[in-house]
């Protein structure tokens, strides 16, 4: 502002700077009155606050964008065998659900189990090999052949069971259906060992500035890939990034990295995919599922002697833009966050940031 109005005062040096000053907050004031007067008026019903982003807020046109995009990419994926297992993760593991419920009805999944069967078979079709049967495959067919082996008898269910077996007969073992938990069999890691865990990790800005070994990353990624997601989906990758000068370009993007990006070894951007939906209501799932996964990403790290810090990665279009054309992402890839990751500086310090209370953010029914 000061310098806005040191220019004006250079154009018209007669006049004073308390009287610009006055002027400008006069000018600012009245723009928050409407401002204000404005979202008063949107908020009454979501149609007003609808009209409000049309007009006056280009704030959500990525979103909307990226959304649209990616339903049409998940329609279209329908016809694409290698692009089908969207659908198929999520019915396989909707029979999964099926399958453990209690008590267990004797028909479901009459509503999608011919759609299940047919892209299994596009996908079947696509990728059996028979000198190497991949664990996915081998997942949505047990699952798939458990549920006709114990569902009952159903004009759908008999049709679709024919389209299945039609298929060559896949060596498992059987052994990717739902299981019993061994609940006598104590966890390997006690409450006050990941407690420990849990103060130990930190978001950590300095590194050793030594290269970061792929093998650690992927035993920490192939940890995070256990995490829970919804309908198994798992829209998300990690694009990591080790080379010096890509570490360098994606770490200045976000705005959180000024003053330390230089020392970071290695970044990880996690990219949500919105193609893995049919509805706009599975919109933030991403974020979620890509979140979860990142926890246990950095809780891994941490075991393997790596610290990290997870990046804010707000939407500023200008970033968005720029993330996008250095990672050609399509239009409904949308970065959840970064991760910078590397060996701790040992004579690196970390911020204390003391925590809110249990009672602070507990709350029972």
């Amino acid at each position: 502002m000061i310098a806005n109005l040191k220019i004006v005062k250079i154009i018209l040096p007669d006049v004073g700077l308390s009287f610009l000053k006055k002027i400008y907050f006069r000018i600012k004031a009245i723009s928050n009155f409407f401002d204000i007067l404005i979202l008063r008026i949107a908020v009454i019903s979501p149609f007003l606050s609808s009209f409000y982003y049309v007009l006056v807020s280009p704030a959500f046109r990525r979103e909307n964008h990226a959304v649209i995009y990616g339903k049409l990419q998940y329609y279209k994926s329908l016809n694409i065998v290698q692009d089908n297992a969207y659908l198929l993760r999520r019915n396989v593991h909707r029979l999964e659900k099926g399958l453990i419920m209690q008590p267990r009805r004797d028909v479901f999944a009459l509503d999608y189990i011919e759609e299940t069967v047919d892209a299994y078979s596009k996908v079947f079709q696509e990728r059996f090999d028979p000198c190497s049967v991949d664990s996915e495959l081998k997942w949505f067919n047990d699952v798939i052949l458990e549920y006709f082996r114990v569902v009952n008898s159903h004009p759908i269910i008999d049709k679709a069971k024919e389209i299945f077996l039609s298929n060559k007969p896949l060596d498992s073992d059987g052994q990717w259906i739902p299981y019993k938990r061994d609940l006598n069999k104590p966890p390997s890691v006690s409450y006050d060992q990941f407690l420990e865990l849990c103060y130990r990790r930190r978001s950590v800005r300095w590194y050793q500035q030594k290269p970061v070994p792929r093998e650690l990353i992927d035993k920490a990624i192939e940890a995070a890939i256990l995490s829970p997601s919804a309908c198994n989906r798992q829209p998300f990758e990690f694009r990591v990034f080790d080379d010096p000068q890509l570490v360098k370009e994606v770490s200045s993007i976000p705005g959180g990295t000024r003053g330390f990006a230089y020392n970071f070894p290695m970044i990880i951007v996690i990219i949500g995919e919105l193609r893995a939906y049919f509805s706009e209501r599975d919109r933030h799932v991403i974020y979620i599922d890509g979140s979860l996964a990142s926890m246990s990403l950095m809780f891994s790290l941490e075991t393997l002697g790596l610290s990290s810090c997870p990046i804010n990665w707000p939407d500023v279009d200008e970033f968005e833009i720029k993330m996008k054309s250095l990672l050609d992402l399509a239009d409904d890839e949308r970065p959840i966050m970064l991760i910078s990751v590397g060996f701790p500086d040992d004579q690196g310090f970390v911020p204390y940031s003391q925590k809110k209370t249990l009672n602070q953010l507990r709350k029972y029914n």
